[in-house]
């Protein structure tokens, strides 16, 4: 299978998902229509973003480095300009699942945002970066940032999960583990794929991240709106939602 195979292969699962998940997602509350577009507006840009790599619009050629095999490597930076609107995107949404009975302490998702928007920046950077104690440099610093980033999942928003009933606290711990779980991969596969050691070849390390990315986007979205489906089941059965009023049935 060519790259060309994989980045067409995500170009058509992120749209065929970003599909899915809008058709799937009800419009109740005001924070359900919220979660629904977030989840379904992530894979319309990863979708755009395979669709310009796929064409040869999302990608340059750079030098492979001193003790690479080949010459030259493909660097497809329209990931990273992916990864810098959606991820934010995701993590909104997991807020969002965290405090389901309403956004509190904005700064903690605003660090989220800024640690997570480090790590790809300075990713980007690793990426871009053809001198070996740079570009280390970069990877090190992108692997703190996304400490960071699971510092504000699994400590600050699990605190203010804590006050949420108990179907809510399963979901967020649910959306949380397997989100993250995912974004492990990431920095395992650049630092063993061309941008990084080059123990991966290129067709490989693009249909793992294509996998990856169809996880973390499509996968995930479909979870996260069944769970905020069944969350907003309970809050309309059990009465009224707090400064939520009721929009139109879906």
């Amino acid at each position: 299978m060519t790259p060309q195979f994989w980045l067409w292969l995500g170009f058509i699962g992120m749209a065929a998902g970003a599909a899915v998940i809008l058709f799937m997602a009800k419009r109740r509350t005001p924070a359900e229509e919220a979660d629904g577009i977030i989840h379904g507006i992530v894979p319309i840009i990863a979708a755009c973003s395979y669709f310009a790599m796929a064409t040869g619009q999302g990608s340059l050629v750079l030098p492979a480095g001193h003790d690479a095999a080949e010459v030259a490597r493909q660097f497809y930076f329209a990931r990273y300009i992916d990864w810098t609107f959606t991820t934010p995107l995701l993590l909104v949404g997991l807020a969002r699942t965290a405090m389901h009975s309403g956004m509190r302490r904005p700064a903690v998702v605003w660090g989220l945002i800024g640690s997570d928007l480090i790590m790809i920046v300075t990713a980007l950077a690793f990426g871009l970066s053809d001198v070996a104690s740079v570009k280390w440099t970069w990877f090190a610093i992108s692997c703190g940032a996304f400490l960071a980033v699971f510092y504000g999942i699994f400590v600050q928003l699990r605190e203010e999960n804590a006050s949420e009933r108990g179907d809510v606290r399963k979901a967020f711990l649910r959306n949380a583990v397997f989100l993250t779980g995912v974004w492990c991969a990431y920095p395992v596969v650049l630092l063993v794929g061309q941008d990084g050691l080059g123990i991966l070849s290129p067709t490989v390390a693009l249909a793992v991240i294509a996998v990856l990315d169809l996880t973390a986007k499509v996968v995930y979205g479909i979870m996260a709106t069944l769970e905020t489906t069944r969350a907003v089941d309970r809050d309309l059965k059990e009465g009224p939602v707090a400064a939520t009023p009721l929009r139109r049935a879906a």
